[in-house]
């Protein structure tokens, strides 16, 4: 389980960028209260004082801004796909919103991994900017991590730049082919597993992604973390919103804000048989 210090702060906003079309890199500063914030967490975020959106909203933490080991801000990448988020894409600098976190649980790297492959696709590449920014200050050495992005066209490509600035291999696949390979991101993923198979992957993405995933580290006997999303409501085990089904080895249901978002991809029902 990952160490926790919950926090609900009202913090100001201090960029909200539309990045490409539909996608927005918004910047809070919460100062010290996320201090102990890990790769593969998430936020709960009411930005609206008004009834609607009525709800907080889900989002995995991005990045971590630090000042001399302090930290001082938390960044969040997100997507334009309903209500909350359109109003959340009307935010701007000095505007306040409530955050609720750090929660879940994370990735965890142990001492004896030594190659890690990353798997994004689409936003799901937001938490693991984090992990690769984290795993390297941490000393472990970018030339073992790469990561592999897939998307559905050049434009809908996250972060890939951020990867690569810190030496780290990057794999690019789209859908319609305007960059990298044109075929699914598991496809290069799996030719790697094949001839140089890394001690770890770490995945965030859509469901048919994941359960592939975990399909491939089963084949090739790799250990593999997954990250989810699921609907939530309240983040904290409450609502049971969030309930995910365990493999034919586990019985019953999981919940995504407290088991989760990260899983074992061995542990979890990735077929899409989810609680709605």
């Amino acid at each position: 389980m990952t160490a926790r210090r919950l926090q609900q702060v009202r913090v100001p906003v201090l960029w909200n960028r539309e990045t490409v079309p539909g996608i927005f890199h918004l910047g809070l500063a919460v100062e010290d209260a996320f201090d102990r914030a890990r790769p593969g967490q998430f936020v709960m975020v009411r930005f609206s004082q008004g009834v609607a959106p009525l709800l907080r909203r889900p989002f995995s933490i991005h990045r971590r801004t630090d000042d001399g080991g302090r930290v001082t801000g938390i960044e969040l990448l997100y997507k334009v796909v309903g209500e909350g988020t359109r109003a959340m894409s009307r935010l701007g600098t000095g505007d306040r919103v409530d955050v609720l976190g750090p929660l879940g649980n994370g990735f965890t790297v142990g001492a004896g991994v030594k190659r890690v492959a990353l798997a994004g696709g689409g936003i799901g590449v937001a938490p693991l900017v984090f992990l690769a920014e984290t795993l390297v200050a941490e000393g472990f050495d970018p030339s073992a991590i790469e990561a592999f992005l897939g998307a559905g066209t050049e434009d809908d490509l996250l972060c890939a730049d951020r990867f690569a600035a810190m030496g780290m291999s990057v794999h690019l696949t789209t859908d319609d082919g305007s960059a990298g390979l044109q075929c699914l991101v598991t496809h290069p993923l799996e030719m790697v597993l094949a001839q140089s198979p890394p001690d770890l992957i770490c995945a965030c993405g859509p469901m048919a992604m994941l359960a592939c995933v975990a399909g491939l580290a089963e084949k090739f006997k790799i250990d593999a973390q997954v990250s989810i999303e699921a609907l939530m409501a309240c983040g904290l085990g409450a609502c049971l919103g969030c309930a995910v089904a365990q493999s034919a080895k586990g019985a019953g249901f999981l919940h995504a804000c407290l088991d989760g978002p990260v899983f074992d991809a061995q542990r979890l029902d990735l077929s899409g048989r989810f609680l709605r």
